[in-house]
């Protein structure tokens, strides 16, 4: 990260982590807002929130040009907020902000890469200027037009009462003095997002020095004297300004300002009896007080109103301490944590897990009868068991931040295609594994972007003519089904044509057999193989053939499948099955000769042992079992591997039934060992070539006696067979 100093690398991923955050809320407020067709004055507020903690976290980071772009944002909406113009070109707001929320992003992406440069934002706030003289003139600028650029150099209101100097804050203020760390630098910038930080727990804040944005040289003052922060609350917000405070980013300490250093005007101000403090607040405090703080309260009850400077700086620390320690019983606490960090913690349970197996499995104590061994054994698993499963809660989170990202791609290709489409969330609070989610948004955004272009009609007239509504719908459903997470990706549109599929197949060269012998299934899937495209010309968004082929790649890399289940006239369904977890599983050893497999046990249905009156040959003389008058083909694993069984009589071995995604299937094994909760390690790169996935492995892990084991996948298994 070169564009910052070293050390700077905590502060960096925060303002990653949170900028990348407030950047979707503000698109889903964007979307929210088109959606409805109007603005709320919540949401303008919300937005202009977003831009004004966008704009000083730039500007502390030095990121001048995302601070003058998230400026320029903010001056727009504060004219939106206090003026209320007529916008009659609202679709120039839409792209505006769109765009710039875009920029933004692909900004602070480039920040993590070592040799990048600042992007120029100039056209952009060029046209944010016009935009902000088309609201202010009711017409955008010509070449005879002002400059936009000296009308929007304006600060924003909020920022002129906030710079005023000491002596004009009210008497009733609460004052406090915050000293920051030792050569921490960017003194001013970092008491400007202290700032942005608290302003909203206020009902009144003002600051001294006043120009920290604008003036570098403050930061010299602040180093000398301190920075003074005067602010107004309710008393329920005044433990979340101190908390703001102490969890401030290089705050070394604080200090509540005695009563000596109000001005004698303003403590002359403070004299009036007790029933005219509790006056109504002045106007401008009531339009931005939320409704409690305006409510009467009762006389009998002063200990509810905020303090004055007739009370004691000694009275003020204790009620201050007092409303922290309220705070902090029964409160819930949030911390971010680097993902890495996660992932070494998850690393060493899992080698916690082996190591427990190592020691309750070792060789050394079989024929031994050790009762008290084996009661601490039995201690310990339990609370490995328990670790993992704290840990692994830790790095679950729901799907619903992913399902998020796909309402803005809806929302773009509905204005670049012209359809009309609702995109509709089932089970979006399924929670799965961190690294999982981190793989799903490609995914899923080629599942929506095909069904968007592929798959809904392009007119209304046309669904309309089927007997659809004129609308089209996407639906993005989740939900959990046998330690899996089954997302489905679902459009109501023309479906998929298989005689349109197959000419297509045929021409690229894609037919491994007759075209009559290829299911409506198999014939779905062709459209994820590499290069296959129904469309004749390339779009933007399609025609490639690349797409679907990354959705299968993606998915398999995460050890999930996807399949594709479609009706033409009615609609596709994308199906992906995932784990709910990469990292550890509970499975089933068995053992075929020397080796020894794992399959996973959310995979079995039961284990059989053989009967004479069980086994019978379809007409290609395949083996097929026969278990309670259902027929499944039998899968011998020694003969799948090529391995060489303890014996090759059926009935000396052991039968386990399996299913994967619909179709089960009976694997002949030489015997059980029994279950064990085993970490999955994945293969190395070097194996990539051989593509052993196919193969029926999906990874491999470390038994207690330190021997290596194959992870079974199932679903290829039965689907190669």
């Amino acid at each position: 990260m070169s564009r910052f100093e070293s050390g700077m690398e905590s502060m960096v991923d925060m303002f990653i982590y949170e900028s990348t955050s407030l950047l979707e809320q503000l698109d889903q407020i964007m979307m929210k807002t088109e959606s409805n067709n109007k603005f709320d004055e919540e949401d303008i507020n919300e937005i202009f929130r977003i831009m004004h903690t966008i704009k000083g976290s730039s500007a502390m980071m030095g990121l001048e040009n995302m601070s003058t772009l998230a400026h320029r944002m903010e001056d727009m909406f504060f004219i939106i907020r206090e003026e209320k113009p007529v916008i009659e070109s609202i679709e120039t707001l839409y792209d505006i902000v769109f765009s710039s929320s875009d920029l933004l992003k692909a900004e602070i992406e480039l920040l993590q890469d070592d040799d990048s440069v600042p992007t120029d934002f100039s056209a952009q706030i060029k046209k944010i200027e016009d935009f902000v003289v088309y609201l202010k003139t009711g017409k955008m600028p010509g070449a005879e037009d002002t400059p936009v650029s000296e009308k929007s150099e304006q600060p924003a209101e909020d920022e002129q009462p906030q710079g005023q100097a000491e002596n004009s804050a009210s008497a009733d203020m609460v004052r406090i003095r915050v000293f920051f760390e030792d050569n921490c630098e960017m003194e001013n910038l970092r008491a400007l997002l202290l700032v942005n930080k608290i302003s909203e727990y206020c009902r009144e804040l003002k600051y001294e020095p006043a120009s920290i944005e604008t003036d570098s040289s403050t930061a010299k003052q602040i180093i000398e004297n301190g920075f003074l922060i005067m602010f107004n609350a309710d008393e329920e917000d005044y433990q979340h300004i101190i908390r703001e405070i102490e969890d401030a980013i290089n705050v070394k300490s604080y200090e509540i300002v005695e009563d000596e250093e109000i001005p004698a005007a303003a403590e002359e101000a403070a004299a009036p009896a007790p029933e005219t403090q509790k006056a109504e607040p002045a106007p401008e405090q009531k339009k931005n007080a939320p409704e409690a703080a305006v409510s009467e309260k009762p006389a009998e009850k002063p200990k509810t109103e905020a303090p004055t400077p007739a009370q004691t700086a000694e009275q003020i620390n204790n009620k201050l301490a007092q409303k922290n320690n309220h705070a902090s019983k029964g409160k819930q606490s949030l911390i971010s944590v680097n993902l890495n960090k996660l992932d070494q913690l998850l690393d060493m349970v899992g080698e916690i897990v082996i190591a427990e197996a190592m020691v309750t499995s070792n060789p050394d104590l079989k024929g031994l009868k050790l009762d008290g061994f084996q009661k601490a054994s039995r201690q310990l698993r339990k609370l490995t068991d328990e670790l993992q499963d704290i840990v692994m809660s830790i790095r679950m989170v729901p799907l619903s931040g992913v399902f998020n990202k796909m309402t803005r791609i809806v929302r773009d290709m509905k204005v670049k295609l012209g359809k009309d489409v609702d995109l509709v969330f089932e089970g979006e609070e399924t929670e799965v594994d961190k690294s999982i989610i981190d793989n799903l948004n490609d995914p899923l955004m080629h599942m929506v972007r095909n069904s968007m272009d592929h798959g809904i009609e392009s007119s209304q007239e046309e669904r309309i003519a089927k007997g659809k509504p004129a609308k089209g719908t996407i639906t993005l459903s989740a939900y959990n089904s046998s330690g899996e997470v089954i997302i489905v990706v679902s459009d109501d549109g023309g479906g998929i044509d298989c005689q349109r599929v197959m000419e297509k197949a045929k021409a690229n060269g894609l037919l491994t057999k007759p075209e009559e012998e290829y299911t409506d299934k198999e014939i779905f899937n062709m459209v994820m193989l590499p290069g296959f495209s129904t469309n004749t010309e390339v779009t933007e968004y399609s025609g490639r053939g690349v797409g679907m082929d990354v959705v299968r790649k993606s998915i398999e890399k995460i050890g999930g499948t996807v399949s594709v289940d479609s009706k033409q006239g009615e609609g596709t369904n994308f199906i992906i099955k995932i784990p709910l977890s990469l990292a550890i599983v509970d499975g089933i050893e068995v053992s075929v000769g020397s080796s020894i497999f794992t399959i996973p046990i959310n995979s079995i249905k039961e284990f059989i042992k053989l009967k004479e009156n069980q086994l019978f040959y379809d007409t290609s003389k395949k083996e097929i079992v026969k278990i309670r008058n259902k027929c499944y083909p039998l899968i011998r694993l020694h003969e799948f591997y090529g391995l060489e069984p303890k014996s090759h009589d059926i009935y000396d071995g052991v039968v386990v039934l399996v299913e994967s995604e619909g179709k089960s299937a009976c694997i002949l094994v030489d015997e059980l060992i029994g279950e064990q909760q085993v970490v999955v390690k994945p293969f190395s790169p070097m194996f990539n070539r051989y593509n052993i996935k196919q193969k029926g492995m999906s990874g491999c892990t470390i038994l207690g006696d330190g021997s290596i084991t194959i992870i079974l996948d199932i679903s290829n298994i039965i689907f190669d067979n």
